[in-house]
């Protein structure tokens, strides 16, 4: 449209913003929150330009970046347990199961455990073997103490992989491909994908189980408690765990309310 193969950002205005937008979302066939994330970054450009005196207005004034909700899956308790009871007919596939249900339960995203060496598995201050690593993603310190199944799934590999691996890791690709074939066999409707597993574990593994939303956070390498509510979600079981027992604390509130309906 604009026949140059670059574009000076002093000529930035909100209308090559908002074409840009549209190109995103028609010619690159970008969904809605991919399209927002480019603009994001594309943003923050504009914002540098104006701190370092390059600009002086903000084309991106009148401009509103919106992400859409969207609810990303994760595996109720039930979900894992059929997964794991389930017979594999190949070793590849329970390979696949054990990687994904290792993470369910530490939580580490694929590259994560990717690069999960022996090293990385030592015993910490309490005297329990912990995961000591950083996320690839962000460089932050990863510190999860390591659950009883996660300690079977590496017993079961130890020994059995070169270059000090502890698991059986395929790329994530192929990765996702046979954890779709696994949900078909068990006859799970959602969409599995090895990402499923950090939500799951946010959600079933801790939050279900009473673990503060702060101490998860930790776990899952956030740096903000805001990306750690995205991926764990207060379940109706949790609501009604937490609630039972409340009515006994509102006893004499009870008893003025009985007091003054008998008037």
């Amino acid at each position: 449209k604009y026949n140059l193969s670059d574009i000076s950002i002093k000529e930035i205005t909100p209308m090559f913003i908002t074409d840009f937008e549209l190109y995103l979302r028609t010619t690159c066939k970008c969904g809605f929150n991919t399209t927002a994330k480019f603009m994001q970054f594309f943003k923050r450009i504009i914002l540098i330009a104006r701190n370092n005196g390059i600009l002086i207005g903000d084309p991106f004034a009148s401009y509103k970046i919106r992400l859409e909700k969207v609810d990303r899956g994760y595996l109720s308790e039930d979900e894992i347990k059929i997964i794991l009871k389930k017979k594999m007919v190949s070793e590849r596939l329970e390979q696949v199961r054990d990687v994904f249900i290792f993470s369910c339960f530490s939580g580490l995203a694929y590259v994560d455990v990717a690069n999960l060496k022996e090293d990385n598995i030592r015993k910490s201050f309490d005297g329990n073997l912990w995961i000591i690593t950083k996320r690839q993603k962000t460089n932050t310190d990863v510190n999860v103490p390591l659950l009883d199944i996660p300690k079977m799934i590496l017993e079961k590999y130890k020994g059995k992989l070169p270059d000090g691996k502890v698991l059986p890791i395929i790329s994530n690709q192929k990765l996702n491909a046979y954890l779709k074939e696994i949900a078909d066999v068990c006859g799970i409707k959602k969409n599995l994908t090895f990402h499923c597993l950090r939500h799951t574990f946010a959600t079933t593994t801790t939050l279900a189980k009473g673990v503060p939303i702060e101490t998860v956070s930790k776990m899952l390498g956030h740096t903000n408690i805001e990306t750690t509510q995205i991926y764990a979600r207060i379940t109706n079981n949790k609501i009604s765990n937490d609630m039972q027992g409340l009515d006994k604390k509102f006893v004499g509130i009870e008893k003025i309310y009985k007091e003054v309906s008998m008037k």
